[in-house]
């Protein structure tokens, strides 16, 4: 059996200072025609608005588009032409998904730091959200309840979705299901970075939208990184990621089979395990080599292996840990004989699953924790999709007269040693009452 041909190998100690480079460095933004593109579509569906748009659709998906929205009446199609299976399935991954997203529903609170003055946050829903399936390679029906029922849980008052169109010029109908069982409001047959542009401008069809959520592609993530300043997005989002920790413990036929899951998503996807202990990389890499052999998708596998895999061996708990937090991956996997103490040290990661049961594919569809996640290293910033994505703070304060006349003299010096008189005249008239 030919071993896959792994990027990175070796102890983590004698890693080249560019070897290290590249594995940190997963930004799809040092593209610079991935920038340019970008920009120039961008731009595009900004002054062309629909009919730029469906120029973008004959261009990139190679179909017509009369109407750029899709029907409610197709999504219903679509969702009663699902197979009761997989309908079940979809319907039990939204139940989870709004169950966990509900219990972590941010609180309106109050405090008084003194007497007579009151200061009170409140979570308001935003008004309307667009929410980007990706589309190409394959159809993602999980992406659209990611980012949907989370909006619903939160009260948002209109949830718009955009996917890529199929050959039938509508996205796939497992999307258009998923997007009747998330109880979408609108959805557009439009993808890529134009979509992005789209729901951050607004054309004559595509409304205008308060947020950007969901992953994409090169292009998608770019296009959200430069529309950031006219629409808020949930994180700059690139190819999927997945660092295991392993260690003697471990069963490597399992790492083999969560590295194969991840990097099938996409040739740019990085896949690498670190292993607490040299003798065991080896048998990591033969069992890679077992798993990817047998997949459909084992080109794709292959393509991203050789991009961004790696099997590398850390001296010990520590060393191992250290390179994590540095790397910050999407997804960290902890395959170790004392997962649950490892996962309390760890600060930097998308999402943790703890154990060999806990596979990273249960977290991409099912048991209601949100799959949308920060990439690029970006997990030592960003947090995952939550609710807190789709709501925004409103601050309110009350001082009573007699506080007033307590603060005075303060903030007149304050406002003073700014320069700024007018605010020292509006303090200081509650001192003298």
């Amino acid at each position: 059996m030919t071993e896959p041909a792994l990027r990175f190998t070796g102890a983590l100690s004698q890693l080249s200072p560019s070897a290290r480079r590249a594995l940190f460095d997963r930004s799809t933004s040092a593209n610079v025609a991935v920038r340019v593109d970008t920009a120039r579509v961008i731009e595009e569906v900004r002054t062309g608005g629909d009919e730029a748009l469906r120029a973008l659709a004959s261009k990139f998906d190679g179909v017509r588009l009369d109407e750029l929205e899709v029907p409610r009446a197709r999504w219903q199609a679509a969702l009663d032409a699902t197979p009761a299976p997989l309908r079940r399935a979809l319907e039990r991954a939204r139940d989870n998904i709004a169950s966990v997203h509900r219990a972590f529903l941010p609180q309106a609170a109050e405090t008084s730091p003194e007497d007579g003055i009151v200061v009170g946050r409140r979570p308001d829903p935003l008004d309307r959200v667009g929410v980007y399936a990706p589309g190409g390679r394959a159809s993602y029906p999980s992406s659209v309840l990611m980012g949907a029922v989370p909006a619903r849980v939160a009260g948002v008052r209109e949830v718009v979705v955009c996917s890529p169109p199929s050959g039938t010029g509508a996205p796939s109908p497992i999307v258009l299901a998923a997007a009747a069982i998330a109880e979408a409001d609108r959805v557009f047959a439009i993808g890529g970075a134009g979509a992005i542009a789209a729901m951050a401008f607004g054309t004559e069809s595509v409304p205008r939208v308060d947020r950007i959520v969901g992953p994409g592609n090169a292009y998608v993530a770019e296009a959200k990184l430069q529309l950031a300043g006219a629409v808020a997005i949930d994180a700059p989002a690139g190819p999927s990621e997945l660092l295991v920790i392993a260690d003697a413990s471990s069963d490597a036929r399992v790492i083999a089979r969560e590295l194969v899951a991840q990097a099938e998503h996409d040739p740019l996807a990085c896949c690498v395990v670190v292993v607490i202990g040299e003798e065991l990389e080896v048998g990591i890499v033969e069992a890679i080599a077992s798993a990817a052999a047998t997949q459909p998708r084992r080109e794709i596998i292959a393509e991203a292996l050789r991009n961004a895999g790696g099997v590398l061996s850390a001296r010990d708990e520590d060393e191992a840990l250290a390179f994590a937090c540095d790397y910050a991956p999407e997804h960290l996997l902890l395959l170790t004989g004392d997962a649950d103490r490892l996962r309390s040290r760890v600060r930097n990661a998308g999402t943790i699953f703890v154990g060999a049961s806990s596979s990273v594919a249960f977290g991409d569809y099912m048991t209601g924790a949100n799959h949308v996640l920060p990439t690029g290293g970006l997990a030592r910033s960003y947090s995952g999709l939550s609710v807190l994505d789709f709501v925004r703070w409103t601050t309110w304060q009350r001082v009573t007269p007699d506080a007033a006349a307590r603060l005075a003299a303060d903030v007149a010096v304050f406002a003073m040693s700014e320069g700024l008189a007018g605010h020292a005249s509006a303090a200081s008239a509650w001192g003298t009452r």
